[in-house]
């Protein structure tokens, strides 16, 4: 899909790829493990593997099924990820020969629960840009303060979408009852693969009429998008780059209740990081925008079967963001700190403004 960024400048050249020199990546518990219970919780270094071929391999040291092991989120294959998780307490012997190549167990301490999806607070990365010019550089770093203030959007990464890009389809074509997928968790990464379409749809629209509202005066908008006067004008005077529409479904940042914007008071807090936006991943029993809204959110939202629907943010807000330029080397390496579900090419894509997966297939 053709993305629309928010950032002002014009491209900036430098060559990306995940690998376990140059993408590493650090989970963060949602809290600290109690030190006592009947659950393992292991501290595991993983390279050149996904999180599931990891988790087959414990599987079969172990002679467990896979659905005994829990994890909090999936790592990508390429790079070098630090992750934790958790097996009954009583194969904890079995562990003592165990030895992988390409994962290492840094830490053990004990839980009093199995370690399940979402349990995590974020990822902290460490990621290396190469071939990167001195002119490069000054765009890298201004882009990188804008983030750090002003946060960016929380599109879904091409990794969601396969090597072709077209997942998506054959999500849509599952719940249009066209194409049938037996292995279920395939059928389900392929449905929530068209969700994940619909909503960077959503976002980029929303970014498009963000931008629109920027460049021209409320008669011109008024004529081009079929909006309210009065909701233009109030668009208008927001100065953050994300604009905001009354009956946007909010959500207190970085986690709590969903609401809808209603309020101009809600605008300031939003500047603040105390709430965000949220999109819609459609579906059945969801949290819908309302007002104006809706009239935009509507249009990305055709999933009304089949899979239940929910609330993502639209827009997050980076921490502990630091960047250094190596230029002996012309590298320019950063840090930065997500929340869970956030893409860090999604970042390096908006500071880039274009895809970066043609580097990975230039190699």
């Amino acid at each position: 899909m053709n993305r629309h960024y928010y950032l002002p400048h014009s491209s900036i050249e430098f060559h990306f790829r995940q690998s376990a020199r140059d993408f590493v990546v650090d989970e963060i518990p949602l809290y600290p493990f109690s030190g006592e219970g009947e659950h393992l919780v292991l501290h595991v270094r993983k390279k050149n593997l996904t999180t599931w071929q990891m988790l087959d391999i414990f599987s079969n040291h172990l002679g467990i099924k896979g659905r005994d092991i829990g994890y909090a989120g999936m790592k990508d294959k390429n790079a070098q990820t630090k992750q934790y998780i958790s097996i009954p307490k009583k194969y904890e012997e079995m562990l003592e020969n165990f030895e992988h190549e390409g994962i290492k167990i840094l830490e053990k301490q004990y839980h009093n629960n199995k370690i399940r999806i979402g349990h995590l607070k974020g990822n902290r990365f460490f990621i290396r840009l190469k071939k990167v010019t001195p002119v490069a550089a000054v765009k890298i770093s201004q882009a990188l303060k804008t983030i750090k203030k002003l946060g960016m959007p929380n599109y879904f990464g091409f990794q969601r979408f396969g090597r072709d890009g077209e997942n998506y389809l054959k999500g849509k074509q599952i719940l249009e009852g066209t194409l049938k997928e037996k292995n279920r968790k395939l059928h389900q990464f392929y449905i929530n693969s068209y969700q994940s379409f619909l909503f960077n749809s959503w976002l980029s629209r929303r970014i498009e009429i963000s931008k629109l509202v920027e460049d021209f005066s409320v008669e011109e908008l008024h004529l081009a998008l079929e909006m309210d006067k009065g909701e233009l004008e109030v668009m208008k005077k927001q100065s953050h780059p994300f604009k905001l529409v009354h009956g946007d479904v909010m959500m207190h940042y970085p986690y709590g209740k969903l609401f809808h914007y209603e309020s101009e008071e809600e605008i300031e807090r939003f500047n603040k990081h105390d709430i965000s936006v949220t999109g819609l991943l459609s579906g059945k029993r969801a949290t819908r925008a309302v007002g104006f809204a809706e009239e935009i959110e509507s249009k990305f939202d055709t999933i009304d079967s089949g899979i239940d629907g929910a609330r993502r943010y639209g827009w997050v807000f980076p921490e502990e963001v630091e960047g250094e330029y190596k230029e002996n080397e012309a590298w320019f390496e950063l840090h930065f700190t997500l929340p869970k579900g956030c893409y860090a090419t999604v970042l390096i894509e908006e500071i880039a403004k274009r895809e970066i997966q043609s580097d990975e297939e230039q190699e």
